[in-house]
C-alpha cells in the first residue's frame, strides 16, 4: 500500500510518500505526478516514511526528473538520514580544509 499526500505552494509541489513504492503502486504515483507537474518548478519528493522502493518506483522518479528538466525545474529527494550524511560530509570537508591550511 502506498499513501500519497500532495501539497502545493505556488510553483512548488511537495509529495510525501509512505508505505511501499513497488510494481503495483508505482502506476498510482506516476498518474498523480502526470496530473500535477504542469507549471511546477520545484518538486520535493519526501520519502522519509517510505518503507520500500523497487526499480519501478525509481523509474517513476527518473521520469519525474526528466519532466522537471524539460520545464526548467528541479527535483529534491528527502529521505531518512540525509541530514546526518550531509553533516558528516561537512565535518570531513572542514577537517580536510584545516589539514590543507596547515600542511599545504
Amino acid at each position: 500500500m502506498l499513501n500519497i499526500n500532495k501539497e502545493t505552494d505556488g510553483n512548488n509541489l511537495t509529495i510525501a510518500l509512505s508505505g511501499r513504492l513497488d510494481t503495483t503502486t508505482a502506476p498510482e504515483l506516476e498518474s498523480e505526478l502526470k496530473g500535477s507537474l504542469d507549471g511546477i518548478t520545484a518538486l520535493i519528493m519526501d520519502c522519509k516514511e517510505l518503507e520500500y522502493i523497487s526499480s519501478a518506483g525509481l523509474r517513476v522518479f527518473l521520469s519525474a526528473q526528466k519532466t522537471m528538466n524539460k520545464q526548467g525545474g528541479m527535483i529534491e529527494l528527502r529521505y531518512p538520514g540525509i541530514d546526518e550524511e550531509r553533516e558528516r560530509y561537512r565535518k570531513v570537508a572542514e577537517k580536510l580544509r584545516e589539514f590543507l591550511r596547515r600542511y599545504a
